[in-house]
């Protein structure tokens, strides 16, 4: 006796398996640009800029530019990020006295306005009703004896 399902649901699991990967490959890699100022430029919080930036870019559909500006004044480390996708621009500024937990902040906050964003856009897509249905619902309104 074969087993229909279990065959079926390995075929529905590579299925999905591919389907994510090609979803994945859709996803614009962001072209991520750091600008230090009053601080010597290192590869490593680069590295880790670009890491941090590049993952709120799941949330846009389009290519994206990310520009961080990494600035330190004496114990004071701020940090301004830009993101431009399409029509939509997104800006975020933090300061601590650390240039990763700066980096960590922007991330994060980037990310929280691009959700913000999605849920926007999926709110301005819903259909209103149209003339024909308003008037429509009127006519089936009871009528109130006063």
């Amino acid at each position: 006796m074969r087993s229909k399902a279990s065959l079926g649901k390995r075929s529905r699991a590579v299925a999905r398996r591919t389907q994510r990967s090609a979803s994945k490959a859709r996803i614009p890699v962001p072209e991520v640009t750091v600008t230090f100022r009053h601080i010597q430029p290192t590869e490593a919080i680069r590295t880790y800029a670009v890491r941090k930036l590049s993952h709120p870019a799941k949330f846009l559909k389009r290519p994206c530019q990310v520009h961080l500006i990494l600035t330190v004044d004496k114990y004071r480390h701020r940090g301004e990020v830009t993101v431009k996708s399409g029509h939509i621009t997104v800006a975020a500024q933090e300061e601590t006295k650390d240039l990763y937990s700066v980096i960590d902040l922007l991330a994060d906050k980037v990310e929280r306005q691009l959700k913000s964003q999605r849920g926007k856009n999926a709110a301005k897509k819903l259909r209103a009703p149209s003339a024909g249905e308003l008037m429509g619902s009127e006519e089936t309104a009871p009528e109130s004896n006063s």
